[in-house]
């Protein structure tokens, strides 16, 4: 069946609107010509729908358009569908943020300009933040709350995200390499799926407990070079409750 993009919209339950947009960012394919007109068919009208789909489920765009590259291909699509799933489903406006974390839409806007704070856009063309922008904002909170500096706490939490991004950028490479094997035979997609949900929170732990463990004992170090005796004694104290205690690391 053929359609105008009036049509469409009516056939799809989309906008005009968000039709032209998502053409524009690659999701849905160009139509056909007929005459001077534009020509779309039972095709864009499924993968409209699939993105809605999707859109539900709390999958942002840049995720829906690999899926929707990859429908073809279980190996990728299992893999993508578990990385959204861990990125957190609830879906938020700033001012939701604002509110249920406590933090000033003002400072939220100061991370999002440090790329610190990242939401997705969805169909509405609304931005939106997840769960797990609202637990790192109450973190944030609680640091500014102890007296932090905010100006300078941002250059460093610039500091820290961009040394993330390039370990986080070696660890994806070492899975593609040797537990994907991306440009060798492959692995089995469902066996790398499960291997990555087992990876996930290993990592998570792994991370985590390194910094707790390298801040408290570089804390430690400082104190002693400064003599600060009292410090230290509750330093030390930290330092020997840690290694005694798993850090906990929620994972839902």
């Amino acid at each position: 069946m053929e359609y105008g993009i009036e049509e469409l919209a009516a056939a799809s339950g989309e906008k005009i609107d968000t039709i032209r947009y998502y053409q524009s960012k690659g999701l849905l394919p160009r139509p056909g010509k007929r005459g001077r007109g534009a020509v779309y068919g039972d095709e864009h009208v499924r993968i409209l729908r699939s993105i809605r789909d999707y859109q539900s489920q709390g999958f942002t765009l840049a995720l829906i358009k690999r899926m929707l590259a990859g429908e073809k291909s279980s190996k990728s699509q299992a893999l993508l569908k578990a990385v959204a799933k861990e990125s957190g489903a609830r879906s938020l406006s700033r001012a939701e943020l604002a509110a249920e974390s406590g933090v000033p839409e003002a400072i939220l806007a100061s991370l999002q300009s440090a790329e610190l704070l990242v939401p997705t856009r969805g169909s509405d063309g609304e931005e939106h933040f997840s769960e797990n922008d609202l637990e790192m904002a109450k973190a944030g909170l609680t640091l500014l709350s102890e007296g932090f500096p905010m100006d300078e706490l941002l250059q460093l939490a610039m500091k820290h995200a961009r040394a993330v991004e390039a370990v986080c950028d070696g660890a994806i490479a070492l899975f593609d390499e040797h537990v994907r094997k991306v440009g060798k035979q492959g692995a089995d997609p469902d066996a790398v799926t499960d291997t990555f949900r087992t990876l996930l929170p290993a990592t998570t732990t792994l991370v985590a407990m390194h910094f707790q463990r390298t801040l408290l004992h570089r804390a430690l170090e400082r104190l002693r070079a400064r003599a600060e005796e009292d410090d230290l004694a509750a330093a030390v104290a930290a330092v020997a409750e840690s290694d005694d205690r798993r850090l906990e690391v929620r994972w839902t």
